[in-house]
């Protein structure tokens, strides 16, 4: 039996190949990292990894994808999708969920280098994961927030059939900000998702490890 399923997994849209994190991916998404990710005067991230020095990015950043593997259970899963366009490591999708058997809820958050941005790949990349989610996995909603400065993160949304669902305010580099909460279900994506196809392999093997049987 397959002791890692996961790394089996892969979502490919008419662009872009979706693998969970593997350590030769990820020291490529930390080069993209270092790369840049955003302006920095601008935090679109809650928690502001992007501003750890680079000295330290690379090690802050293996641990926090290892530790997030080493707990993935049915109950709490987070599951990194490494982006690759022409094979190469360009962000990140991610797709996390708790007690989904129950809920049949996920979320989603990501990132892509900046050079890599204004590409139409960040709607690409999270219609994938919806795809995956809605079709394969059962989900019945899924949740985005973003900031509400953060108009590129929530054009992707919208455009992919999320209504607003509220705000929550926290603090965002020691200060208030405010996040706008998105709301997806299958029939709304069903009205707004690319005229592609998903090519999947890998599912059977990973349902286990997402949902309690």
């Amino acid at each position: 039996m397959e002791a890692w399923p996961l790394r089996n997994l892969v979502l490919r849209t008419p662009r872009l190949e979706l693998r969970p994190d593997d350590d030769a991916g990820l020291h490529q998404l930390i080069d993209v990292a270092r790369a840049g990710v955003h302006d920095p005067e601008f935090m679109p991230f809650s928690v502001p990894w992007t501003d750890v020095p680079a000295d330290r990015l690379g090690l802050e950043n293996l641990r926090y994808y290892w530790s997030e593997r080493a707990k993935l259970r049915p109950s709490d899963w987070h599951v990194h999708f490494l982006i690759r366009l022409d094979g190469r490591v360009i962000g990140e999708q991610g797709l996390m969920a708790s007690d989904f058997a129950v809920t049949r809820e996920v979320s989603t958050g990501s990132w892509l280098g900046r050079a890599f941005q204004g590409h139409g790949y960040g709607t690409e990349m999270r219609a994938a994961v919806l795809a995956f989610a809605f079709d394969h996995l059962g989900a019945i909603q899924a949740r985005t927030s973003a900031y509400t400065d953060n108009a590129a993160s929530l054009k992707v949304s919208r455009s992919l059939g999320y209504l607003d669902d509220g705000t929550l305010r926290d603090s965002r580099r020691g200060t208030p900000a405010v996040q706008q909460r998105l709301l997806l279900t299958p029939d709304r994506f069903a009205a707004h998702r690319p005229a592609w196809k998903l090519e999947v392999a890998g599912v059977e093997e990973v349902l286990p490890l997402l949902i309690a049987r």
